[in-house]
């Protein structure tokens, strides 16, 4: 029957501890320190909030950033796997499930978990990390079966700049490896599937008012297939578009400049922006929270949303940036970024269970205190 979702299996073991709360106190010469008990401090559990470098002495992992972001367990039927864990969103989707509490699986075609361990810290070693390529169907199949994979959250792709350069393999990774993601969920009986689709497809098509690319090309194909997966064998999915994702983990692709940017001024480096005017501005935490509220119910169609985030001018975001560094050597100039900035997210958040918003303020602040907290640690990766 269609849409009819057997898939009523239970997580077996739990692979990630719960984040812990810290408390925060102070030596003499204003050295952060941090403990790692539950005890309450004047009747008060806090949380810190870093708006200050941490000394040495009790060097928390990165549960701020990630605090506001979790989910009850409870909410998943089963193991999660995520592919694309490499990446940027991949990074904070897996950081958000281990810390909540869900079996997560984490899968990429690289075994490099550096942007991942960034936010986890030492703990991203006790993931499960599973080497696979998404063009290998076999591979893929058989992965979601050794783990009994009940969701499915698929991230792996190759953005802009890659799919420009090697057009065939963007469209292998893109088109083939997201058919080969929506044939294992009709095999598998899975009925909980998000896949990363782009704000790249309002550039089709190429003589609209947006740029066209192959990235686009390619995410727009698997739109469209999911569709007629639905259609014609009822397999759900939630395709969303995200628009320009910031935060820290995002590294690489022709927007993630404002990352750059909000690094360089931690670092005291100059840099500027080549591009001015208006710029979406969607936070990793809040792009992640969105996929996995996608995954906490089963599906019952195959509809697409745009993921907006914020939308601010970049000189009025950096006029931000520059009261939380004073000191910072960053500026903009050129035209206008080639993708529009304030596509409407009000109907992905009237069909999905609720995730946080984040304002730009909110979200240049997070990640100022993520890069400056790394930098602290001795951490903080070079500046792309």
């Amino acid at each position: 029957m269609r849409g009819l979702c057997l898939n009523n299996k239970m997580s077996s073991k739990l692979l990630a501890a719960q984040s812990n709360r810290y408390i925060l106190c102070s030596l003499d010469d204003g050295t952060a320190v941090i403990s790692a008990s539950r005890t309450q401090v004047a009747s008060k559990v806090c949380n810190f909030d870093l708006h200050f470098p941490l000394g040495k002495i009790g060097v928390p992992q990165m549960e701020f950033l990630t605090e506001r972001f979790l989910f009850d367990r409870n909410d998943f039927s089963g193991p999660v796997l995520v592919t694309g864990a490499g990446g940027c969103i991949g990074a904070w989707v897996v950081a958000i499930l281990a810390r909540s509490g869900v079996n997560v699986i984490a899968s990429d075609l690289s075994a490099n978990r550096s942007r991942a361990g960034l936010i986890l810290g030492d703990t991203v070693n006790e993931l499960v990390w599973e080497k696979c390529d998404v063009t290998d169907f076999s591979a893929l199949k058989a992965l979601a079966k050794k783990y009994d994979i009940s969701s499915i959250i698929h991230l792996a792709g190759l953005q802009v700049p890659f799919c420009a350069a090697k057009p065939a393999l963007g469209a292998r990774v893109n088109v083939e490896g997201t058919i080969n993601i929506l044939q294992s969920a009709r095999d598998l009986n899975i009925c909980r599937t998000v896949y990363a689709s782009s704000i790249a497809v309002h550039g089709m098509p190429s003589s609209g008012e947006y740029k066209a690319t192959l990235y686009g090309a390619y995410k727009l194909a698997n739109e469209q297939t999911a569709g007629v997966y639905w259609q014609d064998w009822g397999v759900p999915s939630i395709g969303i578009r995200p628009n320009v994702v910031y935060g820290v983990a995002r590294d690489q692709g022709m927007s993630s400049l404002n990352t750059i940017a909000i690094q360089a001024a931690v670092a005291d480096q100059a840099f500027e922006m080549p591009f001015s005017g208006k710029y979406n501005w969607l936070y990793a935490g809040e792009a992640a929270a969105a996929f996995i509220a996608g995954i906490s119910r089963d599906g019952d169609s195959a509809p697409v949303f745009d993921l907006n985030g914020a939308s601010e001018t970049i000189e009025r975001a950096f006029e931000i940036l520059k009261t939380m560094a004073p000191q910072a050597q960053i500026s903009c100039s050129g035209p206008q970024f080639p993708f529009p900035a304030d596509f409407d997210d009000g109907p992905l958040r009237k069909y999905l269970p609720h995730y946080p918003s984040v304002t730009v303020a909110e979200g240049l602040r997070m990640t100022f205190d993520g890069f400056s907290t790394l930098k602290a640690q001795g951490r903080l990766p070079a500046t792309p």
